[in-house]
C-alpha cells in the first residue's frame, strides 16, 4: 500500500500509481485576482514552479505585479489526475507546483526567477525545510525554449552565488512542462482562505542577481 513509510527516490513510471481519468473539480475563479485559474492568452506566458509546500508558495506569486493568475497542481511525475494523499505517498513522482500566468510586458521571466530562487533553498534535494518527501523538490517546468534556456542559466549563476556563500549544489530540475494536474479545490489560494494556516517558505538569505 502506499500509505506506507515512503521512499526519497521518484519512481519509475511503471511503478506509480494509476490516477485516473477525469480531472479535480476546482472553482472557475482565483479567490484573489478574479481571473480564471487555469488563464491562458497570447499575451501570457505559464511556469510551473515547485519550491516546497504549494500553499505560501501561490501567495508568493498571486502578490507579484504582472502575474494574472497562480493554481497550485502536481507536475513532474506520472500519475494522471492525483490525489493530495496519492501525491504526498511519493507514489506518483509529481512534486507540489504553483501554475504562474503571468504578462511578460509587466513582469520579466527573470524576475519570476529571481522571487522563486530568494524564497527557499533549492539544494535541500526531496525537501524543503521540515517539509520531507519528493512532492517537496524545486522544479522549475518551463512553456517555451526561451524559458528553459533563460532558467537554465539563472540556475548556473544562482549555484555559484550559493556555493560562495558555503550552500551545497543546486538540485532543482528545470524541464520542460509535460503535463500539470490542478489541485483539489481546498488547495487553491489556500492562504487567503486561511490567513494564519501553514506557510514553510524559507529562502537562504543569498540574494538572486537577474
Amino acid at each position: 500500500m502506499f500509505w506506507m513509510k515512503k521512499s526519497l527516490a521518484i519512481p519509475a513510471p511503471e511503478n506509480c500509481l494509476p490516477g485516473r481519468t477525469a480531472p479535480m473539480r476546482v472553482p472557475s475563479r482565483h479567490e484573489v485576482l478574479g481571473t480564471p485559474l487555469d488563464l491562458e492568452g497570447p499575451a501570457l506566458e505559464v511556469v510551473a514552479l515547485g519550491l516546497g509546500c504549494f500553499w505560501g508558495a501561490e501567495r508568493l506569486f498571486w502578490r507579484m505585479k504582472g502575474v494574472r493568475s497562480t493554481a497550485v497542481g502536481y507536475a513532474g511525475g506520472t500519475t494522471p489526475n492525483p490525489t493530495y494523499e496519492e501525491v504526498c505517498s511519493g507514489g506518483t513522482g509529481h512534486t507540489e507546483v504553483v501554475r504562474v500566468a503571468f504578462d511578460p510586458s509587466l513582469v520579466d521571466f527573470e524576475q519570476i526567477l529571481v522571487t522563486f530562487w530568494e524564497a527557499h533553498d533549492p539544494t535541500q534535494g526531496m525537501r524543503q525545510g521540515n517539509d520531507i518527501g519528493t512532492q517537496y523538490r524545486s522544479c522549475i517546468l518551463t512553456s517555451t525554449a526561451a524559458q528553459l534556456e533563460a532558467a537554465e542559466r539563472s540556475r548556473a549563476a544562482y549555484g555559484l552565488r550559493l556555493a560562495s556563500a558555503g550552500f551545497g549544489v543546486i538540485t532543482t530540475e528545470v524541464a520542460p512542462l509535460r503535463a500539470l494536474y490542478l489541485a483539489e479545490g481546498y488547495h487553491q489560494q489556500y492562504l487567503h482562505k486561511n490567513p494564519g494556516g501553514y506557510c514553510g517558505l524559507r529562502g537562504t538569505g543569498v540574494v538572486c542577481v537577474a
